[in-house]
């Protein structure tokens, strides 16, 4: 047998854990044929056949952290990670699952010689720290892998966002709101609301503004170590009704009124995720968006 190169091993799921009950077990049996040790995420895996393996906490030392779910349970893994070195192997078990890495009837074929260490590679994804400010209020600070949305809320109103770079106005964008993504989050809600698709691998930071009013006000890709600044200019007598917010991965949302900024800039941390050599970006394109194909008439 090869030998491990990762030895202790976290598992999370989604948390509506009973769909993925099989897999994790797949994946358990796996592991501990290959002599590794299980810790197990007990706040969303609480079923009675797992009761005898150690919980995941946030401070449990481990070599690699496997994810069983969709995007959303890998971007809410790597929020919580307490050591951002660890890598994480994500399993999909969601929707469309366009991060994640390999499909359950994967597992026999790729888990044992990816936690060898054979056919792999650690792909690092650029991440954003985000900084949302009232005064000298600190609203909200993190990073975030995707992106960070400033939008308004369920009433039809466009608002007035200032977007500057480097210190330099951009553009006062009137509209239903912006979206800073990250390459990786190029294919997320940038991709919904008419943004480039962008490799992973790039550097580099996408604007994309959501709904614009003026047709002259597009998407633009800019250098990943630009700073972005987003003031809201909403004012009380026009906008007393709208709802502005900072929305995070699609996870986490802050409340903002006028006058708020939310500050973008690149992360010194990056999301380090265990993937097979091969880059699998265009395959996923062409697979779980079915991009490039042609439509039938």
């Amino acid at each position: 047998m090869e030998k491990l190169k990762y030895r202790r091993i976290g598992i999370t799921t989604r948390s509506d854990f009973a769909e993925g009950v099989s897999c994790a077990e797949e994946i358990i049996k796996i592991i501990t044929e290959l002599k590794a040790t299980v810790f197990l995420d007990t706040e969303r895996c609480s079923v009675e056949k797992f009761k005898h393996i150690p919980s995941l906490t946030a401070h449990t030392p481990i070599d690699l952290l496997i994810t069983v779910g969709g995007d959303g349970t890998l971007l809410r893994a790597i929020r919580e990670l307490h050591n951002p070195l660890t890598p994480i192997l994500s399993i999909h078990r969601g929707t469309v699952g366009f991060l994640t890495e390999l499909a359950i009837g994967d597992l026999e074929s790729y888990l044992p010689k990816l936690l060898q260490g054979q056919g792999s590679v650690i792909d690092e994804r650029s991440m954003f720290t985000v900084l949302a400010r009232r005064g000298k209020q600190i609203l909200w600070e993190g990073t975030v892998l995707n992106e960070a949305v400033v939008s308004q809320g369920a009433i039809s109103r466009l608002i007035d966002l200032e977007t500057r770079i480097n210190g330099k106005r951009l553009a006062v964008f009137h509209a239903d709101g912006i979206i800073v993504a990250t390459p990786t989050g190029s294919t997320a809600y940038s991709l919904a609301a008419g943004g480039p698709i962008v490799h992973p691998q790039l550097r580099a930071t996408i604007l994309t503004p959501i709904n614009p009013h003026s047709f002259n006000q597009k998407p633009v890709v800019i250098p990943e170590e630009h700073v972005i600044e987003i003031t809201i200019l909403t004012t009380q007598s026009r906008f007393s009704d709208a709802q502005v917010s900072l929305t995070l991965d699609g996870q986490t949302y802050v409340s903002l009124q006028g006058g708020d900024t939310v500050r973008v800039v690149i992360s010194k941390r990056k999301a380090r995720l265990l993937r097979r050599k091969e880059d699998t970006f265009f395959a996923t394109l062409r697979k779980k968006l079915h991009w490039g194909e042609r439509m039938e008439k």
